[in-house]
């Protein structure tokens, strides 16, 4: 890999990171962290949080955007 094709993806994992650091806090505003199917167990003083479903959706748009991002690093 040459300079130039290192740096085009190190910026194509930027953007993708910013945008999806910008939807997961858009997310967390409208109350979306908790969905439906995450585990919540409180025994006693201890308290332990499983985010299964929300690491399922996070993971696919995370994916989607890191597609798009070497989409058009390939252009």
């Amino acid at each position: 890999m040459t300079i130039e094709a290192i740096g085009k993806l190190l910026v194509g994992l930027a953007v993708s990171l910013l945008i999806a650091g910008g939807l997961l806090m858009f997310l967390g505003k409208l109350g979306l962290v908790k969905l439906p199917g995450d585990i919540l167990f409180r025994r006693g003083n201890s308290t332990y949080f499983f985010p299964i479903v929300t690491s399922i959706v996070v993971s696919l748009v995370l994916t989607v955007l890191i597609n798009i991002a070497i989409w058009f690093w390939r252009r």
